[in-house]
């Protein structure tokens, strides 16, 4: 079993709701980021995205230039850190990859949300394909590095770009992450 798993963090986006569109430049990003990809050269057997605009904005280019079927799942959705307005919230943020069971009101705790994006990674360990794509956004996405990276925190949450590309290959039980996409 040898696996690859493309972790694409969306373009720059107008807000952070769900139907957040990306901006000027974002669409810009996707074409961009839709060469890159295709310039990886390998088969892509699936895309799976977050149902956020932002997110499907971003790989769209690159699903229609390869005539690909997006799949979507909830479970690549950002994380919500609380329902309520933090004024400090890069602090309780930050409180989060101290404490991995830290939750806030109406919030999901670090623990849940990663166990949710790592079932999307199991699931695709569990099928036929080879190579997915799958995007998603910056607090979930660190969640999963992190899951195979315990060194991968709050700093290294704090230095993704948008877009950003990640490379998890898996071979039976070893893995490996690297970061393909330099801005």
């Amino acid at each position: 079993m040898n696996k690859n798993i493309y972790i694409i963090r969306h373009c720059e986006a107008i807000g952070q709701s769900s139907d957040s569109p990306l901006t000027e430049r974002g669409f810009t990003q996707a074409n961009e980021l839709s060469d890159f990809l295709s310039n990886i050269k390998v088969k892509v057997d699936r895309i799976i995205s977050s149902p956020y605009l932002r997110a499907v904005q971003t790989i769209k280019p690159f699903a229609e230039n390869k005539n690909m079927e997006l799949e979507m799942d909830r479970r690549l959705t950002e994380r919500i850190l609380s329902s309520t307005f933090f004024p400090d919230w890069m602090d309780k943020l930050e409180a989060t990859f101290k404490d991995m069971d830290l939750k806030y009101e109406g919030g999901q705790s670090s623990n849940e949300a990663m166990n949710r994006i790592v079932e999307v990674v199991n699931d695709i360990v569990a099928s036929d394909s080879e190579n997915t794509i799958i995007v998603a956004h910056g607090g979930v996405i660190s969640l999963l590095l992190n899951h195979y990276d315990k060194k991968f925190g709050f700093e290294q949450w704090k230095g993704l770009s948008n877009p950003d590309v990640y490379q998890l290959r898996i071979l039976q039980n070893n893995f490996d992450i690297k970061r393909l996409w330099n801005d």
